[in-house]
């Protein structure tokens, strides 16, 4: 188990991940739920593909950035095939530590004259 100072040593993240991360922080989801918010907060259809999102959440799974949960009581439709994730304690950690340094890098680049104030990053 990784202690949250070892946050800093994911960094940076693959922008995939830090995409399931970000999905994940909303609540569990399986895989196809992941790849259609990813596409609603990105504007962009076929981002996360279900090939490389497979991968990656093998990846996360055993770096503990993320967990496999039971189907959530209630769901509509129980797909056994489906696999619910959740993102564990460090996985917040290094989504957190991955956040501040994007915005030191938005504000580098407004320090540069690269993005105007108040310009989206």
């Amino acid at each position: 188990m990784h202690s949250s100072r070892d946050a800093a040593a994911f960094l940076p993240l693959k922008p995939d991940v830090f995409t399931i991360l970000l999905v994940l922080l909303e609540g569990d989801a399986h895989g196809y739920r992941m790849i259609k918010a990813a596409e609603e907060r990105t504007g962009r259809k076929g981002q996360l593909q279900p090939g490389a999102l497979y991968r990656l959440l093998k990846q996360m799974l055993d770096r503990d950035l993320v967990r496999e949960v039971e189907t959530p009581a209630g769901q509509a439709e129980r797909d056994e095939r489906r696999r619910y994730y959740r993102i564990t304690r460090l996985g917040r950690q290094v989504a957190e530590a991955e956040a501040a340094r994007m915005a030191e890098l938005v504000s580098l680049s407004r320090k540069h004259h690269l993005l105007k104030e108040g310009e989206p990053a």
